[in-house]
Formats: C-alpha cells, structure tokens, sequence
C-alpha cells in the first residue's frame, strides 16, 4: 500500500543528484579576474584574443587559472587581487600598444571560482542584481514620436525624388503632423502620383481629397509599418547600448525592452555613474569620404612623403593604411537603414538606404568618380575608422546602395550593425537612476541568506517538535525544495535579487504547509480509529486535491505579478512561481517516498511518530432511571 515502485526511486535520486550539481557553483562564490572586451565598435573579441592573453600573462610570469573566450569577451581568473592588478597592467600593455587609442577595454571584474567540471556540465551560478552586487541602474525612454518625424521627414523627400525621376509634375509636398501631402492641379496627374507611390512606397497608405485644381494625395504610415518603426529604432537603440557598453567592461550588463518604448539598462559592478552616463550617452558619427589615389597619397603611405593637403591618414578593419579626403560627401544623418543581404551574385553584401537628399549627392559623386573607392568611415570619441573601403564601378541612383566585395555574411550583417548603429535611432532620456554602493549589496547578501537560514532553522525546529519523526521528514522535503529551487534558478541562468531572496523565504513557509496539510489528514484518520498503513495512504491521497487548489490559486497571483509587473516585482515573481512548482513535487512526492522507505516494509505497524493524536472519548452511558 505504502510502497513507491523503483523507478520513483531512481527519479527522485536523479532529481537530487541534479540539484546537488547545478547548486554547487553558487557555494564557490567569486574570483577577482581580468575580462578583456571591444574598445571600439570596429574592433571584434575573437579566440585568437584569448591566446594573445594568454601569451601576455606566460611572457609576464603570472599564473591564472584559467584564460577562456566566452561570448564577447575573454576572461582570466587568479587567486587574489594583487594578482589581478599585475595581470591587468600586463594585459593592457600587450593588447594597447597606444595607451591613447586603445582597442580593447581590460577591466577588473568578478566570477565564479566553481572548478572547470561544473562550467563543462553548464552549471553556473546565479546571476546577482544590483541590489546584491553594487552598480547602476537605468530606465530609459525612447521617444517614438521622433522616430516617426524622422521617417516622415525621411519620407517626404523620397516623394519628391520619386516623382521628379518619373517626371510627374506637383504642386508642393508638406508634412502635417504624421500625414505627407502631395499638391495636384488635374486628377490624372494625381492618380498616376498614386499609383507610382503604391507600387514603391508599400509602407503608406493613399488617399484623395479636394476638388477642381486643388487636389490633394494623403499619405500615412500603415499600423504595421508604424509598428515596425517604433520597434526597429528600440532594436537599434539596444543594440547601439549594447555596442556602447560593451567599453565598460561590465561582466554581465542588462539590457532589456520594458513596454512599447522604454528600455532597462543595469550594469553590476559599475559605481562611476557619470562614466557610465558618458558611454551610453556618447555619440558616434558616420561619413563618406573619397579616397585619394593620386601620385602624392600613394608616396605618403609608402613613407617616402608627406600626407597631401586636405586629407588624413586612416587605418582599414584589416590594419592597412589609406589616405582619405577631408570632405565628407554624406554623413550618418543621410542614412536611413542598412541591411546585411546578398547581390546580384549571390555574394554577401550590405545593403544602404539614403534619404533624398543623400540620394541625390550621392548620384552626383558616384556618377563623376567611376572606378575610384569610396571610404566609409566611422568616428567614435573623434577618432575615425575605416568600415569598408569599395570601388565606384557605375552611378548609383535611387537612394540604394550596395556594399559587396570580399566579405562573409557575417562581415556583412557585422558591417550593417556597424552603419546601423553610429546613432540612436531615435532620442532617448533617462527617466529614473539609481547607484547602488557594493557595501550595501554585501550586507543585502549576508541579511537575505540570514533570513533564509534562520526561517529554515525555525520552521524546521517547529515541525520536529510538533511533527515528531514525521516533522522530520517534511523538513528533509523542505530542504530537497529549496536545492531544487536554487538549482532551477541556476539552469535558467537568473537574475537573483533581493526580492528574489524574500521570495525563497516566503516559500519556505507556504511550502511547508503542503506537509501540515498532509500530516494534519493522517492525524484524522488514525482519530477515526484507522489503521497506521491505511491512515499514511489516506492522508496522502485526500489531502493532495487541497494541495493542488492552494497552490493553483497561489500561482495565478504569482502569474499575475509575472505579467504586469516590472523590476523587482517581477523577480520576486519568477522565484515565487518556480518555488511553488518545486513545492508540488517536493511535499508529495520526495516526503511520501521518505514515509514509504521508513514505514513501507512494516506490515503489522502499531503506531506512528506523528505527534499526540487526540481521540474522542466515547459519550458517558445515561443514569438508569
């Protein structure tokens, strides 16, 4: 009756045996360690950086634990911070020959001390918010009324350059609010405008008004393609602020939407709120200059004579020099979008769409300099670089142009983030921000795993006294619940928050009153006058529809939060919604297979340690009369 099959068994050993590994590595705590990221926007983290870390800390005589290449960034670990310091220092000299311009940010920073086995089973530790490690947080909203000005404005002059190279005659195209205008004199000249439009301008939707010889073609964005605006220029601010933070040399940076046009930024680690502030709120410019070939430029980079008047020296992605002209033909506000695609040869190639009066410039240039290249050149902190440098083969029109040439499909959607990403695409302003000292987070630390520890401690106490053996059990269920939690929270590699940790203490409570619940019902049974075998399985099987009503109904509320809330609340949500999932699997499942081993194999059981079971005592016989 009271017996689990074996495989149960081996379940709930597996379950354990996973728990076990993916908690370890939050028990290791952290390690001072050198990260070595992109300085600039042109320059990529690969491999081949790890092993030139690797080399500079061999040539320096300074031991690490290990140096290892993980997402952007290279990471190497030491056992004290002196040593960190001196890593550093070496590193920074072996990456950055010009301390003035360098290419790579090399930070301090913190990680995880867990051993190599565990990182190759991908068992990490949480991550720790800003209330427990120290940092900055930044809530940012973008103004999408600007982003759809910038593309009407971007619109009005497509417009007036589709209808002049169709040679369709107007009388004036205006912008009125979010509407574009188009002035006619008869109504076959505005319906030829209106088809032409249709056939390429997809995003609008026409329609007629006026009469006579005042006509008017209204144009407006479609719903979907104001949709697709405003969520084009947040993907571009975030990635943009991930491009600018990335010199911060943040570990673990949040960078997240929040609602329809705001956007999160938190950096662990970081204390310097105005460096932080410069960085995301830095600008980078993009220009198209000529190359100069001529006799002069090409003895200038042979080293055999001067740089010529009116231009400048710049480096390509590949190290070579070029020598470009001071005057920019465009700049990073005549772009409108580039894309990463293919060409006519089915070759990767970056795709670039130019607003009218770009369009126009660049028909000029392009037109008068066929067979010479063209530099496009991006400037962060008023030091340029040289993206791409292509060959003129013919006059570009129409305000589309195309980057090819010998390049991956990766180089080409690296390149259109790059040209994409000189500029917000749209204003931002931070509307809340908040700095969060690493003294505080270490008390946050200390104060919640107190709370956690003493709430275990006296919940447990409770139900062994109460509970008796039975208590015993609901606690080892207890602390099965919370290895499961905690490793849960490990595998989904979450955020753990101060809010995060109130959530664990809070469900230790309602965890535990599974087993109350349960313990209660076997107490029942056996006042009833039934058997200890059959009041153990009674008392699990009636008291398990209750359980799950109270815990549903607890998990809509916690789902609730999940979904409208924001920040903490929403990390209190996540812990409170898994914890009562664990709590499920934990009080029925791992405390009955506990009961079943102990009191299972008896099959005259007497009595059980359950605490005193008060029995009725029976009515009194009435006096005779």
């Amino acid at each position: 009756m009271n017996r689990y099959p074996f495989w149960k068994y081996l379940v709930l050993v597996a379950a354990l045996m996973i728990g076990v590994i993916y908690t370890l590595p939050n028990w290791f705590g952290e390690a001072p360690a050198v990260q070595v990221s992109s300085g600039r926007a042109t320059v990529k983290v690969t491999d081949d950086v790890r092993a030139r870390v690797a080399q500079a800390l061999s040539s320096a005589g300074i031991a690490s634990d290990f140096v290892q290449f993980e997402g952007n960034s290279v990471r190497a670990r030491f056992n004290d911070t002196d040593v960190q310091i001196k890593a550093k220092d070496a590193i920074a000299k072996a990456l950055n020959p010009d301390p003035a311009n360098p290419d790579f940010v090399v930070a301090l920073n913190l990680i995880s001390r867990s051993p190599q086995w565990l990182a190759k089973l991908h068992a990490f530790p949480m991550y720790l918010g800003l209330d427990l490690r120290g940092g900055v947080h930044f809530l940012m909203e973008v103004d999408m009324k600007a982003a759809l000005a910038k593309k009407n404005d971007a619109l009005v002059g497509d417009v007036r350059t589709l209808l002049r190279d169709k040679g369709i005659r107007h009388a004036g195209v205006s912008k009125d609010g979010e509407r574009l205008q188009v002035a006619f004199r008869d109504g076959a000249t505005l319906e030829a405008a209106r088809n032409h439009l249709l056939e390429k301008l997809a995003d609008l939707e026409w329609q007629t008004t006026g009469s006579g010889t005042e006509l008017q073609l209204v144009g407006q964005l479609k719903p979907a393609a104001r949709i697709a605006v405003q969520e084009g220029a947040l993907k571009q601010n975030i990635n943009t602020l991930h491009n600018r933070i990335n010199e911060l040399g943040v570990a673990e940076p949040v960078i997240q939407q929040q609602g329809l046009n705001r956007v999160v930024v938190q950096l662990p680690g970081v204390q310097d709120t105005a460096k932080a502030k410069d960085i995301i709120g830095r600008t980078a410019t993009l220009e198209v200059r000529l190359v100069d070939d001529s006799a002069e430029a090409l003895a200038a980079l042979s080293g055999s004579g001067p740089v010529p008047f009116g231009t400048e020296r710049f480096q390509e992605r590949g190290g070579q020099a070029l020598i470009v002209k001071r005057q920019a033909v465009l700049t990073g506000e005549n772009l409108n979008d580039a894309q990463a695609g293919f060409d006519d040869q089915h070759s990767p190639a970056v795709h670039l769409t130019l607003d009218a009066r770009g369009a126009r410039i660049f028909k000029d240039v392009t037109r008068e300099n066929i067979n010479k290249r063209m530099a496009i050149i991006l400037f962060e902190k008023g030091k340029g670089e040289v993206v791409t440098a292509p060959v003129i083969r013919g006059e570009i029109g129409g305000g589309r142009v195309q980057i090819s040439g010998a390049m991956t499909s990766t180089e080409a959607a690296d390149t259109a983030l790059l040209l994409r990403a000189g500029s917000l695409a749209a204003p931002m302003e931070i509307i809340e921000e908040r700095t969060i000292g690493p003294t505080l987070g270490k008390e946050n630390i200390d104060r919640g795993f107190q709370s956690v520890l003493w709430g275990f401690a006296a919940v447990a106490g409770f139900m062994c006294v109460y509970y008796m053996l039975f208590g015993l059990f609901s606690s080892l269920a207890l602390g099965f619940n919370l290895l499961m939690l905690v490793a849960v929270l490990s595998m989904l590699q979450a955020t753990l928050s101060l809010p995060g940790m109130a959530a664990i203490a809070l469900v230790l409570g309602m965890a535990i009153d599974s087993n109350v619940l349960i313990n209660e019902r076997i107490r029942e049974e056996l006042r009833g006058g039934v058997a200890p075998q059959t009041a153990i399985h009674l008392g699990y099987e009636r008291a398990f529809a209750t359980i799950l009503d109270s815990n549903v109904t607890t998990l809509i509320a916690g789902l609730a939060l999940l979904a409208f809330g924001s920040g903490p609340v929403k990390g209190f949500a996540v812990v409170h919604c898994l914890g009562i999932m664990t709590s499920m699997f934990s009080s029925v499942m791992f405390s009955r297979a506990l009961v079943n081993l102990w009191y299972g194999r008896k099959r005259k059981l007497q009595t059980v340690a359950i605490g005193q079971v008060w029995r009725q005592q029976a009515a009194a016989p009435a006096d005779a009369q």
